[in-house]
């Protein structure tokens, strides 16, 4: 992969009471695009430029150029909408900048584009709003991976503090704060704390998107990886076969319907805006969350003193049909054929005509390998 470009250079020195944009300390240094943002130093610069300041650099000078005084009234509010439409662009950017990041486990990454997310939140919406929630639980997120577990909870105490004041916050809020304060409980080694947490991250997404959802499927593994660490194996393991139950169906359905897409419309990708392929499409977050997860299954599974070859064929399978549905064609046939051979030495062997269908259309789609 090349490195990522250098932030432009030319901003020269700074003077008077401008703030770094990643730590509030004194700023040295301007964007030499933009020139409307700050840092205390070249390190700064660089880390906010990787995260999401290559991305909005020239987003921000709408933003942060004034408006003209001499308007009216009906110009002056139309300027007021524009401004918010580009925050809140601005906004979705960053978040799932800073998402992308913390799923593919660069959490060092990740902080400037949850700042900048939460910052304009903030401005967007108040910094007493519900919807700053997402924002502090990522960050929360990104510093517990970096190892700063005092600044997490910070975090998690403001995300906290919201939810607790907000009488109608939405269950999918609640069920993600359940989520990272059991994450933070686990990084702490406060293991019945963390149990205690996804206990109820799983009964609130549970109640709202069902036992099988792909949302309660995250409760389930965070859960499953307290227990292994615990070595409380026997639950582990009934824990990561439920997850791999949920993703091996959802995936498996999403692969039928992909199938009778294609024979209509050949062209159409996995991740069409198509409505017939409905909410449960293989997004990109999904799609990151889904390889994140059933590699990590996989490798307990393969790693285990004790083998389960029909568990470990089941996750392979799932792997084999997620990489099919990204058009990561040349890893679905790998861990595919590593499923087909595992089922046929197994007694029972049910998923042995599911497995060889799959690889048939694996075959039949060469062109679309990366």
């Amino acid at each position: 992969m090349p490195a990522p470009p250098l932030p432009p250079e030319g901003g020269g020195a700074v003077e008077g009471s401008r703030r770094c944009e990643l730590c509030g300390a004194a700023a040295r240094l301007r964007c030499g695009r933009c020139r409307l943002t700050y840092y205390c130093g070249v390190d700064h610069q660089k880390a906010d430029w990787v995260s999401i300041h290559e991305r909005i650099c020239q987003l921000l000078i709408p933003i942060r150029t004034s408006l003209p005084c001499l308007l009216s009234e009906k110009e002056r509010k139309h300027g007021v909408e524009q401004l918010v439409k580009r925050q809140k662009y601005i906004i979705e950017l960053a978040y799932g900048a800073a998402q992308e990041f913390v799923l593919d486990g660069k959490h060092k990454e990740a902080m400037p584009a949850a700042l900048q997310a939460l910052r304009f939140s903030t401005e967007v919406y108040g910094s007493n709003s519900v919807q700053l929630v997402p924002a502090y639980l990522l960050l929360a997120e990104a510093s517990t991976g970096v190892g700063r577990l005092p600044e997490a909870s910070k975090y998690l105490s403001q995300a906290q503090w919201i939810v607790l004041r907000t009488p109608d916050c939405s269950v999918a809020v609640q069920y993600k704060l359940h989520r990272s304060l059991g994450l933070f409980s686990a990084a702490e080694g406060n293991f019945e704390q963390a149990l205690y947490h996804l206990a109820n991250d799983i009964y609130l997404a549970s109640s709202t998107f069902g036992l099988k959802s792909i949302e309660t499927s995250g409760g389930y593994f965070h859960m499953a990886n307290v227990f292994f660490r615990q070595n409380k194996m026997d639950v582990a393991n009934s824990l990561y076969a439920e997850v791999t139950d949920i993703w091996h169906a959802f995936l498996m359905k999403s692969v039928q319907a992909q199938e009778q897409i294609l024979k209509s419309q050949p062209e159409t990708s996995p991740f069409t805006e198509d409505k017939e392929v409905g909410e449960d499409r293989m997004t990109e977050a999904r799609q990151a969350e889904a390889i994140r997860v059933l590699n990590a299954v996989l490798d307990i599974r393969e790693q285990a003193p004790k083998r389960q070859p029909g568990e470990t064929a089941r996750v392979l399978h799932a792997l084999a049909m997620l990489y099919y549905l990204i058009t990561d064609l040349s890893k679905a046939r790998e861990v595919g054929l590593k499923a087909f051979d595992l089922v046929k030495q197994l007694p029972r062997q049910e998923s042995l005509e599911a497995i060889g269908h799959l690889l048939n259309l694996i075959r039949s789609k060469p062109s679309h390998a990366k």
